[in-house]
């Protein structure tokens, strides 16, 4: 099957988006509930999301799966563990360590004509915070400096959503979502238009997060950075990085659609793309792969030496010879 056929179906109209098919699923639970007995709700529900697929005549239910997705994302803010960090912050009360609180700030959206061909126009909306701390990184000003943008009200950003929607846009494209996943899914309770749901991460979720985007997310844009846990921690900041992000990624594959990014860095090509370019084609081959060169040397990126230029052209055939051996190379 092709790469995002799924998707595909969503804009031409044979299909519905995930987050409108779990605002169709019944839950035999109060949501004032214990947590434990509200995920052992969200489990025996995901199986009927599955079943909803095939049916030709559905309807909103109330309360659905969405609601009981919001409610555990809002209690999940009191320990935080959106990310693998688990920081178990409240975030009602002070900042995780992404260096967002319990409102999320938005820095900005407009329709992106510069992502993959089979998204434009994306509708970006550009969260700040950041559940990495990368030296190299290209919007460091929001990424680490959170406030830098406008508090984000659910309903607000779904009434954007249409407008965009309305205005041509193909899906909605979350970036850097991780800190936000109480926001993304309370927006998507007040959408009332079939926009595909586009997940643009670092892919370092934790398995509960992983669990309330089942279901509501249609395809992952995911970042696979690293092929060495010591690069990671060392320009990252970020511990375990290959054990989490090939979970997520495995896990994401089985649940709704990927396209995978990859920024090759200077230096790195040996020990982050080859090992990377070899454990998709092996773990996941249909994935449409996106091997990227427009690496930059950007905040921090010059205080180390391998990373404080751009690519040689040596670099980049190197990379490419790897990557062509991928089915589905995006081009």
């Amino acid at each position: 099957m092709e790469p995002l056929h799924r998707y595909f179906s969503i804009l031409n109209g044979s299909a519905l988006p995930m987050f409108m098919l779990a605002r169709c699923v019944p839950i035999g639970v109060e949501l004032s509930a214990p947590t434990e007995r509200l995920w052992e709700e969200h489990d025996r529900a995901l199986g009927k999301l599955h079943g909803l697929m095939r049916e030709e005549h559905i309807e909103e239910a109330s309360p659905s799966l969405l609601d009981l997705k919001c409610e555990l994302a809002r209690r999940m803010l009191e320990a935080c563990e959106f990310c693998e960090r688990k920081c178990r912050v409240n975030r009602h009360t002070r900042m995780g360590w992404c260096r967002v609180g319990d409102v999320s700030y938005v820095s900005s959206e407009f329709l992106h004509m510069g992502e993959e061909w089979e998204l434009v126009p994306s509708h970006t909306i550009f969260f700040c915070g950041c559940t990495f701390e990368c030296v190299y990184c290209q919007n460091w000003e929001i990424s680490q400096y959170p406030e830098a943008g406008v508090p984000a009200s659910p309903s607000k950003l779904a009434e954007r959503i249409h407008t965009r929607h309305m205005q041509g846009s193909k899906n909605v494209n979350f970036v850097t979502p991780t800190p936000h996943v109480h926001t993304v899914l309370e927006t998507l309770l007040h959408l009332d238009v079939p926009v595909p749901v586009v997940w643009n991460s670092n892919m370092y979720h934790s398995t509960a997060a992983g669990k309330l985007l089942e279901g509501v997310v249609d395809v992952y844009l995911g970042d696979l950075k690293y092929g060495s846990d010591a690069c990671a921690k060392r320009l990252s900041h970020v511990e375990r990085y290959w054990e989490v992000v090939s979970r997520n990624f495995v896990h994401a594959s089985r649940m709704g659609e990927l396209l995978i990014r990859h920024l090759v860095l200077p230096s790195h090509v040996e020990c982050c793309t080859r090992p990377i370019v070899e454990w998709v084609g092996e773990h996941l081959p249909h994935a449409l792969f996106n091997l990227m060169f427009q690496y930059r040397p950007e905040y921090r990126a010059r205080e180390h030496p391998d990373i404080a230029r751009g690519l040689s052209q040596e670099e980049m055939e190197r990379a490419l010879l790897l990557a062509e051996r991928l089915k589905w190379l995006h081009r």
